[in-house]
């Protein structure tokens, strides 16, 4: 069996199954157990009626201590496995692991809202805390996709299909500094039909009126409030771009490409880099905020450690 205190004292094995180092996932736990906590009070069962006896008594979870907790719900999102291994891992049978499962991102969530790693969710709010946070107003916007099985019901099929990516996927607008790798807004999740400039503007995002938005050319005809907005030169029909024009869209792509590396850092949790398997209603939504979450704490952390040396 898998246990925290047998992996805690080797560091890479430890970054290898959660994607968090001991020290981070120390600094995760006591907001995990406190939000279990007030999800699973002791004086009520799971359906949330009153005990009649006290908490502990029956059957003996492997998942006993906070710590066992946290580690089973990092190493599905990091790992991704099937969920009759994660079961044989932790000595639980697949139903009790897929219990589990559902019942421990959810707290997880909640902790790491409340350690501010969050990205933000609600689009009016973004200029607030773009201003509050004291973030760079240099931002880059992005969509980003993530394959999921192909559904079953016909009638819901083809909005899922992406002709980007010629296979069926969930997709998500995300915003990062420039000077960062912090994801700072993450937007509801949507079908992979749906392209990246119908995202920008069904979302309505509020940016800082001072800001520059950097955009590449999936978002032609995007225009938010803002300062300046930089987007690649197309290259015009029967054309070519002048050596100006060519200078300009380089110098745009190197700026650009941090948002990949984000975005990488994002989807080392394999459950958003490997075919959702998953169909429960909101999980996929769930488990993209999970893997900005945990990357944003990755990136204040290493910002942290860099500023003792």
């Amino acid at each position: 069996m898998l246990t925290y205190a047998h992996i805690k004292s080797n560091r890479r094995k430890f970054l290898a199954l959660t994607g968090l180092t001991p020290q981070e996932f120390q600094l995760v736990l006591p907001a995990f157990e406190r939000a279990y906590a007030r999800r699973y009070p002791a004086t009520k069962t799971q359906t949330g009626d009153a005990r009649q006896r006290k908490a502990g008594g029956g059957r003996k979870t492997a998942l006993d201590t906070p710590e066992q907790k946290l580690l089973f719900a990092l190493v599905y999102l990091k790992a991704y496995p099937l969920q009759i291994l994660l079961g044989e891992v932790f000595e639980l049978s697949q139903p009790r692991a897929n219990v589990w499962i559902h019942r421990l991102l959810p707290v997880l969530q909640q902790a790491l809202k409340v350690l501010g790693v969050q990205p933000q969710r609600n689009p009016r709010e973004f200029s607030r805390q773009v201003r509050r946070r004291g973030e760079p107003l240099d931002l880059i916007i992005d969509g980003t996709e993530r394959r999921r099985q192909r559904p079953k019901n016909k009638a819901i099929r083809d909005d899922f299909y992406s002709q980007h990516k010629h296979t069926h996927t969930d997709k998500n607008l995300v915003i990062s500094p420039v000077k960062t790798k912090r994801i700072s807004f993450l937007s509801q999740t949507y079908r992979g039909r749906v392209h990246d400039k119908k995202m920008a503007d069904t979302e309505r995002i509020v940016y800082p009126r001072q800001s520059r938005v950097r955009q590449d050319s999936g978002f032609q005809g995007y225009h938010p409030r803002v300062a300046e907005v930089l987007q690649p030169k197309k290259k015009p029909r029967n054309g070519e771009l002048r050596p100006g024009e060519k200078r300009h869209n380089r110098h745009l792509a190197r700026t650009r490409v941090r948002v990949e590396h984000s975005l990488a850092g994002v989807k080392r949790a394999r459950v958003l880099k490997e075919t959702l398997r998953n169909y429960k209603a909101n999980f996929s939504d769930l488990a993209m905020e999970l893997g900005c979450s945990l990357h944003n704490l990755r990136v204040r952390e290493r910002k942290r450690r860099l500023r003792k040396l």
